[in-house]
């Protein structure tokens, strides 16, 4: 697992990354109310915002931390949000994108860089 200093993570198999937000920015935000995610078949451009989550707190965009088409959107969690507080970096996952640059991963955070970086915060 792999992490953005925006707080998203992401989880390659494969070809394909597995995103979604930190359990930091989760708990950062609170009870999550609403999330939209991407439609499969949206091309994002690494840094792009490309879903939407809205707590009791506030709304923020979701940013891509890879480039590529989005093939899986976690419909679920239209219908339970809570997800996103209950398990951000498993059940809680927003969007599943067939990455177009793998190398894009290079300049990401494993777990101990940012645990290390929230540290500073």
């Amino acid at each position: 697992m792999h992490f953005t200093k925006d707080h998203e993570w992401v989880s390659l198999d494969g070809d394909i990354a597995t995103v979604g937000v930190s359990k930091h920015a989760a708990d950062a935000l609170g009870d999550v109310v609403f999330v939209e995610v991407p439609e499969v078949g949206k091309t994002v451009a690494k840094g792009d915002s490309f879903a939407v989550v809205e707590s009791v707190k506030a709304a923020s965009d979701v940013y891509a931390p890879v480039s590529g088409e989005v093939v899986e959107a976690n419909d679920a969690l239209s219908t339970a949000p809570e997800t996103v507080n209950a398990s951000a970096e498993a059940d809680g996952w927003f969007a599943r994108i067939k990455v177009s640059d793998a190398s894009e991963l290079d300049g990401l955070m494993d777990r101990a860089a940012y645990d290390a970086f929230l540290a500073t915060l």
